[in-house]
């Protein structure tokens, strides 16, 4: 492992552990504001932070792909729309699912199933599939039955949300695994949250405004309250400013399951965050889904990360991402 993968790992274990502690952030945060209120807010103040770092970057002269002629600005919106659009139908429906219900650790082991995701939409993209990806989804969804089906109604509709959530997400890794490398991450995260936060500006108006005067006289005295700006500002500067920058650049030069792999550990700080600060408990039921599942992650990433290894030593560098 080179000081670029070992570097790239460390940044991809810190979004992690940015990314559980955020599942807290939007149980408070969406609670006070509503669902997309909070989601549109925190991704502007996310595009917002990244103005003065890339200034910085810039200043220092260490953006190495910043855009130069008509061509990379082309390829650099593109990117961003194409990102910002799966992450806005995946942060909301991972909102909206949260404030259904589910609790902080319930809704980071089920968005985690992004990561058996991955290798399989890599199918449509012409990437093999080992028998290991389908004895990990069978394992997975041993796991969903013990973490859903808690009781004769089955899945409930936040956990249904989740999973949909979860696909949008995996959908986002592959843009990120396409475009970081031909373009600027921290111009690129810009772009993304940006078109986050006017996409979802829409049913923000339209649902928690309820397009009326005095429906957005109420929604504005929402945010006289720091239980609504202190999730807000976590989740906009760390979460979105700081973690999905980090997403962005840590992938660079990464196999994307291996990447999705380390991004997985997530789904083990939303449980242990949740616990901490809001003292939420899973029951032994949905403990051993928890487990099941993660252990279906590892089964389905670390095989292909010892491939994507060996591949490398034979065939140089490679973008492995």
């Amino acid at each position: 492992m080179n000081n670029k993968t070992t570097r790239n790992s460390i940044l991809l274990l810190v979004t992690a552990a940015v990314w559980g502690a955020a599942f807290v952030a939007q149980t408070v945060g969406g609670q006070t504001i509503g669902a997309y209120s909070f989601n549109c807010v925190r991704c502007i103040i996310g595009a917002l932070v990244l103005i003065p770092v890339m200034k910085f970057l810039d200043k220092k002269d260490l953006s190495p792909r910043k855009p130069q002629t008509k061509e990379d600005y082309k390829l650099l919106i593109k990117g961003g729309i194409c990102c910002g659009v799966a992450l806005c139908i995946s942060t909301n429906l991972q909102q909206v699912g949260i404030l259904m219900g589910a609790s902080a650790g319930k809704a980071g082991f089920l968005t985690a199933v992004y990561i058996l995701l991955v290798p399989i939409l890599g199918l449509f993209l012409h990437k093999k599939c080992g028998i290991n990806i389908w004895f990990a989804v069978a394992l997975a969804l041993v796991g969903l039955y013990f973490l859903c089906m808690q009781d004769k109604n089955g899945f409930q509709p936040a956990d249904l949300l989740l999973l949909c959530c979860a696909l949008g997400f995996s959908i986002q890794i592959l843009f990120v695994d396409y475009f970081s490398p031909k373009v600027d991450g921290v111009r690129l995260s810009m772009i993304q949250f940006l078109v986050t936060g006017l996409l979802t500006a829409i049913p923000m108006f339209t649902v928690d405004m309820q397009h009326s005067i005095s429906g957005i006289e109420a929604w504005a005295s929402a945010f006289l309250s720091w239980s609504a700006w202190v999730p807000i500002l976590y989740a906009g500067i760390m979460s979105c400013g700081v973690g999905y920058t980090l997403q962005i650049i840590g992938q660079n030069g990464l196999n994307p399951t291996v990447a999705s792999l380390i991004m997985s550990l997530e789904a083990v700080f939303s449980a242990v965050f949740g616990w901490l600060i809001l003292g939420q408990k899973l029951s032994t039921k949905e403990i051993l889904g928890c487990c099941l599942i993660f252990s279906a992650i590892i089964l389905a990433q670390l095989p292909v990360q010892r491939k994507a290894k060996f591949a490398g030593e034979s065939h140089g560098e490679n973008r492995n991402e």
